[in-house]
């Protein structure tokens, strides 16, 4: 097992590897899936969105839990990783087998038909995905996410082709499928190869038995989080039109882009660096709150920004008949300013060896958010849209209440670290809305308000001297 011993240089690297690994793949990722967007219709978008509904709940099983618990035990090594593999690999092959054969009755339910023989296909991402998940999980116990990075952006590119080329034949929701499916099983393929480690037939159950100990709770914090979020899409999907679910996902998609990836990249390396300090509580607390202004001063700009300018950016690239998902996308936008707090406190409570208390915080935020979706789910899926920002302002409370005890990290402090980039990211916001209004282009509004955003946000970080956008340069400047 290679060196586990970090430093704040070795820390910063590796989330510059990761963030630009998220940034560089999903910008590929927009790409295709504006070219797609542009060639295939809501209906076919809204079939393979349900579709990987269920194949996103099942992923949960070969996931989480013991990925965790691998990154979270200190002395794993190549038993661990074997065992784990294994596991996670018959996990997965009993999923596919239960989705192959379930998948009629799943296209009876909803009334289409293409969802029973795209299911059985896509449902092969599950098998694949148990082992990138263990992977992944050696990348981030031994900061190796510049490998990470060559592997994600390879199957991007490659599997991006390939969808775009089906979909301009007229495979319809087919490309979207199979470049779903190409892109999980590329990214393993390539990383298979650059990885040194790779798994060996020994399978230890009292290791395995120690892990889950830890793993269970995150595994199943995971499907109650995941079903959770998933519950909207099977419902709309059921209730209301396919065209309905696509404007949804299209709306939550793009603001996610955003948001996942450097969520996913603050996470990835914040978890593995706070464990290896879960004794030091004072440098626990210390690097949850470098993480959560951080991560603050960059995405509430980028989602009011985003937020502001949804409109005609969705017509200029999606055109005309993507813009019902325009409020949807203004919602989400807001939604998900809240993301970085819920992961810096999330990632700290994992990091400390409380996923007990994970496990609790998730139960209690997940059947008031049950509750929400089942009396909003008759007023339409906008209804339902709105009832996710009432869910995050619940959830920051809950979430950063146990880390009052645990790090002595008081909610006065938390709002002190995110208020002030939400400010600025509001006045920015209005500065540049008035472009909306006048009479040019959507490129050319486009353009404007994004020069002018950054302009003036840079600008107010230095008249306010903020404490993120100076550690930012800092740290630029002593790299």
């Amino acid at each position: 097992m290679e060196e586990n011993i970090i430093s704040k240089t070795k820390i910063f690297r590796n989330l510059f590897w990761k963030f630009g690994e998220r940034i560089s793949a999903q910008l590929i990722s927009l790409i295709v899936s504006i070219i797609l967007a542009r060639l295939l219709s809501p209906d076919e978008y809204g079939a393979v969105g349900l579709i990987m509904t269920f194949i996103t709940i099942a992923n949960v099983f070969v996931s989480s839990g013991l990925g965790n618990a691998l990154i979270q035990k200190k002395d794993a090594d190549n038993i661990d990783f074997s065992s784990v593999f294994w596991i996670n690999l018959a996990i997965s092959i009993v999923l596919y087998l239960i989705l192959y054969f379930i998948s009629p009755c799943i296209a009876n339910f909803y009334k289409m038909p293409i969802l029973s023989p795209a299911l059985r296909v896509l449902g092969l991402r599950i098998i694949i995905a148990a082992i990138n998940s263990v992977q992944q999980a050696y990348v981030s116990k031994n900061f190796l996410f510049k490998r990470f990075f060559v592997s994600t952006i390879f199957g991007a590119l490659i599997s991006g082709v390939i969808g775009i080329v089906l979909a301009y034949r007229g495979f319809g929701a087919w490309a979207l499928v199979i470049q779903y499916l190409s892109n999980t099983c590329i990214g393993t393929i390539v990383l298979w190869i650059a990885l040194k480690w790779h798994p060996v037939f020994k399978c230890s159950w009292q290791r395995v038995k120690v892990m889950f100990a830890y793993g269970w709770k995150i595994l199943v914090s995971g499907l109650i989080d995941v079903g959770y979020k998933e519950l909207r899409s099977l419902i709309i999907g059921k209730k209301y039109t396919p065209s309905e679910l696509a404007y949804y996902n299209q709306g939550d998609k793009y603001p996610s882009l955003i948001v996942v990836n450097i969520n996913n990249s603050i996470s990835s390396v914040l978890f593995p660096a706070i464990a290896q300090f879960q004794d030091d509580k004072d440098r626990v607390k210390q690097m949850t709150r470098r993480a959560i202004q951080i991560s603050s001063y960059i995405m509430w700009p980028l989602m009011i920004g985003f937020a502001t300018i949804s409109e005609p950016l969705i017509r200029l690239v999606l055109t005309e008949k993507w813009l019902p998902c325009v409020p949807y996308v203004r919602i989400f936008c807001f939604s998900y300013g809240f993301w970085p707090i819920h992961t810096a406190n999330l990632q700290a409570i994992n990091a400390l060896g409380r996923s007990d208390i994970f496990l609790k915080i998730e139960v209690v935020k997940k059947i008031l958010g049950f509750v929400v979706v089942l009396l909003t789910m008759n007023f339409g899926p906008l209804a339902m849209a709105y009832s996710v920002i009432f869910i995050d302002l619940f959830s920051t409370l809950i979430n950063s209440f146990p880390n009052k005890i645990l790090l002595n990290y008081k909610y006065v402090e938390q709002v002190k670290d995110i208020l002030p980039s939400f400010i600025l990211a509001i006045i920015m916001s209005l500065c540049i809305s008035f472009v909306n209004s006048l009479l040019l282009s959507d490129m050319v509004k486009i353009l404007i308000q994004v020069f002018l955003g950054a302009i003036i946000y840079l600008l107010l970080s230095i008249l306010t001297k903020q404490k993120a956008f100076r550690f930012l340069i800092n740290s630029l400047i002593r790299k």
